[in-house]
């Protein structure tokens, strides 16, 4: 490890940041207890990477000073490199990249070697992409033993199941990608997958579309299912009955997505090595069998340049093209610098990616910039900045990549990659860009994620156990304050919707600005994802957010955009869909699928108090006063709560009384306990106190440590996973949002895809 200088200076952290770096990145011992400052990350990260330059001979950098220049780049917040690198480098695991995709072969070998092989990528800290098309489907014939075969989704199964027993990075759960061909005699079933919610929940899932199924739903025609193992027909489907169905099924959960095969294997530098079949869990880096990538962003919200008021040339002149080009080049070098650092968890994947050495370099911080340049999200002039500025980073990071190539030599297998013979080149990298997630990237930035527009302009975020803190985006609040508008005033308003859309005594300008992600039409989402595409080599992390009032034809049209706009994939998200979606089988079922009048929309289902009850009474002491919780039980499980504090006739003893009642009202209409605590748990009182190793905040808090100790010390783990089904973060218990093809909670930074 290079020595750290003496005069380096500290990076200048938010809170948030702060709070982000010592929950998740900064190393820690067995006992949990902090092992080093940020300084100490940042440059252990800076000089592992510079380190590499000593294998290079030809290298035009010194070591020393390259550390110092990595160490800015990311103290300064205008680069980031993908969450492993932080967490790894310069540790004993080594395991630097994100992005993995393992094949899954039609064999119970070749099927328990992929369990084993993504087992060992999420324990380090990677997340695994699979594509299920070559196994045989359900019911067929298996030869060898006069057998039956399972299919894709009874195998899906499996590795689902063993994801939910591997935590990544020792942190949290990995995340996976399935991907099943539209061709595949399966595909009905698998696109039903997720029809009952909690299944498959370690999952992204998305159907592989081919150009030949899209033009038969084009036509209305038929096409055929092949057998994987032999190419034979085994049957054969009308395609828009099909088409419609992936869109059904993204209605009502947004689940499964769509990637375009063919139009990804055109692009594939290295089509001799094979074909492309998965991407990672996010979608936005497809790759090989047995290939990783590592990834990193610019922050673009930092190079914007004050005080160009003409609209003409804001754009051109609001940007310093100088000072991130010198970050483009910086940050390539960086990239290709982590392939040489990284240790792979197997053989076979090393080999993959030393022979391509591909990396993705994307952006953070676009609705940022565009709110600095005062350019609507959803305009032409939005559409041409999201153009200009990837089409600047892709040319200048393929420029990066030749001049590395000059200094290191080639990628080795550029000889029979589709740049052989090709005047541009030769480079470094088979491929340089890719729109990655970055979601608790972007909190360590202070940025907003990816190329996602901001999904409130006001929100809560937690910083500390029990403690919250209203966040507001920094550029509204100056674009307020040069309007005139007291923004305390009108912050109680943003916070409840976190959009301005509404308040039509704003200023028109700063209403058509100050945009969010549900105050923009879904073509808008896929355009700019559009426009980002056609200057990035791999694929782009983007969901299209839909209003729950969205129809199916809108999803329609969405899915049918993204194949004329040249997208190799898109995710779309319905708000709400996964709280209101209604499962049933049989005459149920079809009442879903429209033969019948729609249920009523609130059915009573509180269950009947028995005439004796068995339970308990514990006292808690609380910031009011002593509590004396009463939980009476039915079969061993709680079945109504008394909450008693104080003398009658006090607010705080009717506060009580309420909140007891609601809590038995949700226990008797049969809400799982584990839920009843992540509603109430961590609200906050102005008399808190302490408990053991914690705090106690409030009333409410206190019902929930008695319910969590009594009923849910052995289910920590599967509590986790009903909390994400619920949509509400496992570790803070806020709202998730759905962004960047990603459940994310922008409050505490926990990302459920790495």
């Amino acid at each position: 490890m290079i020595p750290m200088p003496k005069n380096l200076p500290q990076p200048q952290l938010t809170r948030n940041t702060e709070i982000v770096l010592q929950k998740r990145y900064l190393r820690k011992d067995l006992e949990g207890n902090i092992q080093e400052t940020p300084r100490d990350l940042f440059w252990r990260v800076a000089s592992a990477i510079a380190g590499q330059e000593a294998n290079y001979k030809r290298s035009s950098r010194k070591a020393e000073e390259l550390a110092r220049d990595f160490y800015d780049l990311m103290t300064s917040w205008k680069f980031l490199p993908n969450s492993p690198t932080l967490m790894n480098a310069g540790t004993d695991l080594g395991q630097l990249s994100a992005c993995f995709v393992l094949p899954v072969g039609d064999s119970i070998e070749e099927i328990f070697d992929a369990v084993k092989h993504a087992a060992m990528i999420h324990k380090s800290g990677g997340g695994t992409g699979f594509s299920f098309s070559r196994l045989r489907p359900g019911k067929s014939r298996v030869g060898s033993t006069g057998g039956v075969a399972s299919g894709p989704v009874s195998f899906l199964r499996i590795f689902n199941t063993a994801t939910e027993q591997i935590k990544q990075g020792g942190t949290r759960r990995g995340a996976n990608m399935g991907i099943l061909r539209v061709d595949h005699p399966d595909i009905l079933e698998f696109i039903r997958a997720k029809e009952k919610e909690g299944e498959f929940n370690n999952f992204n899932l998305s159907v592989g579309l081919t150009e030949a199924f899209m033009l038969a739903v084009e036509k209305d025609e038929g096409y055929d299912l092949l057998m994987p193992n032999t190419g034979e027909v085994k049957d054969r489907l009308r395609a828009r009955d099909v088409f419609d169905l992936l869109v059904q099924k993204a209605w009502q959960s947004g689940d499964p997505g769509i990637v375009f095969l063919d139009r990804i294997n055109r692009d594939n530098p290295t089509p001799k090595q094979g074909e492309i079949e998965s991407t990672n869990p996010c979608g936005e880096q497809p790759l090989l069998p047995y290939e990783a990538c590592n990834l990193g962003s610019i922050n673009l919200a930092l190079f914007h340049v004050p005080g160009h008021s003409d609209e003409a040339d804001r754009a051109e002149k609001g940007i310093d093209w100088q000072e991130l080009r010198r970050v483009i080049h910086l940050s390539v070098r960086f990239l290709d610098n982590v392939i040489d650092a990284s240790r792979f968890p197997l053989e076979r994947i090393e080999r993959t990616v030393r022979a391509n050495r591909k990396i993705g370099l994307g952006v953070m911080g676009f609705a940022d910039l565009l709110y600095e340049l005062g350019l609507p999200y959803d305009s032409e002039q939005g559409i041409a900045l999201a153009e200009r500025v990837m089409g600047f980073i892709q040319e200048e990071g393929h420029k990066a990549s030749a001049m590395l190539a000059k200094e290191r030599g080639a990628f080795p297998a550029h000889a029979e990659s589709v740049y052989a013979g090709l005047k541009k080149g030769p480079y470094r990298n088979a491929t340089v860009t890719t729109i990655a997630p970055t979601g608790t990237l972007s909190i360590i930035a202070g940025c907003s994620s990816g190329v996602e527009p901001l999904f409130a302009l006001c929100f809560t975020r937690n910083i500390l156990d029990g403690e919250r803190l209203v966040e507001v985006n920094r550029h509204f609040e100056e674009a307020l304050a040069e309007a005139g508008i007291a923004g305390h005033e009108i912050m109680e308003s943003v916070l409840a919707t976190g959009s301005i859309q509404g308040m039509d005594f704003l200023p028109a300008k700063l209403r058509e600005v100050f945009v969010t992600a549900m105050d923009i039409a879904p073509i808008w989402h896929l355009r700019m994802q559009a426009a980002f595409q056609r200057h990035t080599d791999n694929a782009v992390s983007k969901t299209v957010n839909l209003p729950n009032t969205a129809t199916e034809q809108d999803i329609y049209d969405i899915y049918w955009a993204a194949y004329q706009e040249g997208c190799k994939g898109v995710t779309v998200y319905r708000d709400g869909c996964k709280s209101v979606q209604v499962l049933a089988t049989g005459e149920g079922q079809k009442k879903l699928d429209g033969d019948a009048a729609p249920a009523p929309r609130y059915v009573s289902s509180v269950r009947k108090r028995p005439d004796t009850v068995q339970g308990f009474t514990q006292k808690v002491q609380t910031g009011l006063g002593a509590m004396y919780l009463t939980v009476n039980e039915v079969d061993g499980e709680p079945f109504e709560v008394f909450a008693t504090i104080g003398k009658s006739g006090r607010s705080i003893t009717a506060k009580a009384e309420a909140i007891g009642r609601l809590v038995s009202l949700a226990l008797r209409s049969g809400v799982h306990v584990r839920d009843v605590v992540g509603q109430i748990k961590g609200i906050g009182g102005e008399h808190p106190v302490f408990r053991g190793k914690g705090l106690l905040l409030s009333i409410p808090d206190a019902i929930a440590w008695v319910l969590e100790k009594r009923y849910l010390q052995n289910e920590r783990a599967v509590g986790d996973v009903e909390a994400l089904e619920g949509r509400r973060c496992p570790e803070c218990g806020e709202a998730l949002v759905f962004q960047e093809g990603c459940l994310i909670c922008t409050a505490c930074g926990f990302s459920r895809c790495g």
